[in-house]
């Protein structure tokens, strides 16, 4: 590393020393700033009621009928397609939301706010961590919004006698939130990635939103694996999206949903939640230590680029 390099990166921590703050003040400095960004995107706030009530209408009036003996066969006479479908529209919003951290990043990019606030006295680590927690909460609050348009529906598609929602109770709501999260913040990273290599918001709108859907059509999130194509059903093996949806279905109907796979080791739900957990796990760490990576070598070169103009 150069001389000049080790001054800007020392002048950079001695801004951090001088701010007086905490690193969790300024983490919560940071998440407020990017909550306060989420709230007053008319997108966001629409979409995330929008969207989940949207594909539970047309998929359930589309496929509805037609699935009742696959599902039946598969899961129980006593599965509706509802409580099927219900964990699919979670992870799909929960991809959405991790999409917009990356596009976030890049608009902040764009209008200079990212180098301004690399300069600020302000702990670099919390940038991070502050901008997370905020991801993190609006997944949460969409993911509690689906499961109660979910039940909403079942209520009306059955008279209002829709019988068990989610079998595993209010252990498992806080289970499905945790899932959803975990599988969200690899695709956050993948977003923040792109973003950081781009640092252009259609590119990274390109790269992050169109994967979305094909990636669901893909994955058991509308049909057991034992009823897609040969192809589709290889292709649903070695989708995250496939594993992220039987790992929160898992939760929901209380049983072991794995299709793609035969895993009997654990017992129960958790033949489903052990290899879904591994996966979306090592999909974290490996994505998430990457995006690490680009985040440092990007604020790196921004301090450096700050001092060379000072």
């Amino acid at each position: 590393m150069s001389a000049s390099a080790d001054d800007a990166s020392a002048a950079a921590e001695g801004r951090q020393r001088a701010s007086g703050n905490s690193v969790p003040g300024d983490v919560w400095i940071t998440f407020v700033r990017w909550v306060r960004k989420t709230v007053r995107n008319p997108y966001l706030v629409v979409g995330a009621l929008f969207t989940p009530v949207l594909l539970l209408v047309l998929f359930t009036e589309l496929f509805g009928e037609v699935t009742v003996g696959p599902l039946q066969s598969a899961l129980g006479e006593d599965v509706s397609y509802i409580t099927y479908l219900v964990p699919a529209v979670a992870i799909l919003s929960a991809m959405d939301a991790a999409a917009f951290s990356g596009m976030g990043l890049v608009e902040d990019i764009e209008s200079g706010m990212f180098e301004k606030t690399l300069v600020a006295p302000i702990h670099r680590s919390a940038m991070v961590f502050g901008k997370t927690l905020a991801d993190v909460l609006q997944i949460l609050v969409q993911t509690g919004l689906i499961l109660v348009i979910g039940y909403v529906a079942l209520w009306i598609d059955t008279g209002g006698a829709p019988g068990p929602y989610v079998r595993t109770g209010f252990v498992g709501v806080l289970a499905i939130g945790l899932v959803v999260v975990l599988f969200s913040l690899w695709y956050a990273a993948v977003s923040n990635i792109v973003a950081l290599v781009t640092r252009d918001a259609e590119s990274t709108s390109l790269w992050t939103n169109v994967p979305q859907l094909p990636l669901l059509f893909v994955s058991t999130a509308f049909l057991p694996a034992d009823f897609l194509p040969g192809w589709m059903e290889l292709v649903a093996t070695v989708n995250p999206v496939t594993y992220g949806v039987e790992a929160v279905r898992a939760i929901v109907l209380g049983q072991d949903t794995l299709s793609v796979l035969e895993v009997s080791a654990f017992g129960g739900l958790w033949n489903t939640l052990g290899p879904a957990l591994a996966v979306i796990i090592g999909l974290d760490l490996v994505l998430g230590g990457i995006a690490a990576v680009f985040f440092h070598r990007a604020t790196s070169a921004s301090v450096r680029g700050g001092r060379a103009d000072d």
